[in-house]
């Protein structure tokens, strides 16, 4: 029994998710096919569309990839939440067309050059038209463009029917099917080639195997303060720094717990996250943006270098993190570097933040403040005193001191350890802006 679970888990496992008819084809033609030794089909079928979320969810623990009968239900499912495992659907094509015309002319007596297609893009339906010499002039076509667009396909066959435009309907979805046949539409149902689904089935194995290889190895992700964001001495009496130190940890931490990965801090001023390549590659969408960065310019309001090295061992990624933090510090902290285990070097851009266009957002007049001193500042350090914000907002040194408590206050500015000046009186209090 040990030995079968084993060569189970060894096995690639691809979900199949639709209608119960092409799941059940898709399992009968995995299971002749000459890779089948080599993975696991885990069949969930649903009655409709609106059940494919909840199906995919029952088996994710189970499988390695997913594979949607069509793209209205990989869509579907990405709508409805994250998929927690790579994804592909058997695509839509005009092969499925010509069968389905045959059919329609042999048994239905359709006249071809008189129907309405949904879901196939009008290139594949004028190819297809082209190669058996017909005219599309009076052939109605309604193209898929996300799920919202299939929900009115039954109302545009339909309308056609009765207005006498078209002698058919053909659709690729199952419950528009139903749907026409009910109101007495002639309708004929696409389905994809066993050819279609062969090469689909394929295309998913290879997705789950090149997922199990990146589960395999190793990330390390180094995260140090930009030299721009340190503090000027280190200590246990400097409480800025251990405030910042606390902040940037629950930052990483938010992030590492949805991964699966470690925090571990380095120094005084670096952390170092653990994780699988499979986990941050889906943090990342992909490697393509770069991870940890936004959420700690929102939550501690400091930049911060970010390198990822990937290995097969933990020495490896190590060292290409550090290679690649290295590259990070160049740049100014503007955006992550990637050096994977081959040598090759990316760089991940910071991710763009949308703002909510229901929630306007009104700012305050610290905010504005806090505006006008970061565009005086420019392309500096964001470091100021009474004394330069005096100067920047042409007020009062007493008045700029209350200003720069207010934005402490809003939590627009980390006040610094005081600097003791060269001459006799206060000293000099600076305050980091925080840069929203």
């Amino acid at each position: 029994m040990d030995r079968l679970r084993s060569e189970a888990r060894s096995r690639v496992a691809i979900g199949v998710v639709g209608p119960s008819d092409l799941v059940e084809e898709i399992m009968m033609i995995g299971a002749d096919l000459p890779g089948a030794a080599d993975w696991r089909l885990v069949g969930a079928p649903h009655a409709g569309e609106h059940e494919t979320y909840e199906k995919f969810s029952r088996i994710a623990d189970s499988i390695d990839v997913v594979l949607f009968t069509g793209p209205l239900q990989h869509d579907l499912a990405r709508q409805a939440g994250e998929l927690p495992v790579p994804a592909t659907h058997v695509p839509m094509s005009g092969a499925s067309l010509y069968a389905s015309l045959l059919r329609g002319v042999l048994t239905q007596g359709i006249d071809p050059a008189r129907v309405s297609i949904d879901s196939l893009p009008a290139a594949d339906v004028d190819e297809a038209y082209g190669e058996i010499g017909v005219s599309t002039e009076g052939v109605h076509l309604s193209e898929y463009d996300q799920p919202e667009s299939a929900r009115g396909f039954a109302a545009f066959h339909e309308q056609l029917y009765r207005q006498g435009a078209t002698t058919a309907a053909l659709t690729t979805i199952r419950s528009v099917a139903g749907k026409l046949a009910a109101e007495g539409v002639p309708v004929l149902r696409m389905l994809p080639t066993s050819h279609t689904l062969r090469l689909a089935l394929n295309t998913a194995a290879l997705l789950g195997t090149g997922s199990r290889l990146e589960e395999s190895q190793i990330a390390i992700v180094v995260v140090e303060l930009a030299a721009s964001a340190r503090p000027t001495y280190s200590g246990p009496g400097n409480y800025w720094q251990q405030e910042l130190k606390l902040s940037l940890h629950q930052s990483l931490l938010a992030d590492a717990r949805l991964m699966g990965a470690t925090v571990t801090a380095r120094d005084e001023n670096s952390y170092v996250v653990t994780a699988t390549v499979g986990a941050l590659a889906q943090a990342t969408d992909g490697f393509r943006v770069a991870p940890f960065m936004d959420r700690i310019r929102a939550d501690a309001g400091v930049a911060v270098e970010v390198g990822i090295g990937l290995g097969t061992t933990a020495r490896d990624a190590d060292s290409n993190a550090m290679v690649a933090v290295e590259k990070a510090r160049g740049v100014g902290a503007a955006a992550a570097y990637l050096v994977g285990g081959d040598g090759v070097v990316l760089s991940l851009p910071l991710r763009q933040r949308r703002r909510v266009e229901s929630e306007p957002v009104v700012a305050t007049k610290a905010a504005k403040l806090l505006e006008r001193l970061v565009e005086a500042l420019g392309d500096g350090p964001l470091v100021v005193d009474a004394e330069a914000v005096a100067e920047v907002l042409e007020i009062a040194p007493r008045s700029a001191r209350r200003v720069l408590q207010s934005l402490a206050e809003e939590g627009l500015a980390w006040p610094m350890p005081p600097v003791k000046g060269t001459q006799a009186g206060r000293p000099r209090q600076p305050y980091r802006l925080v840069k929203g």
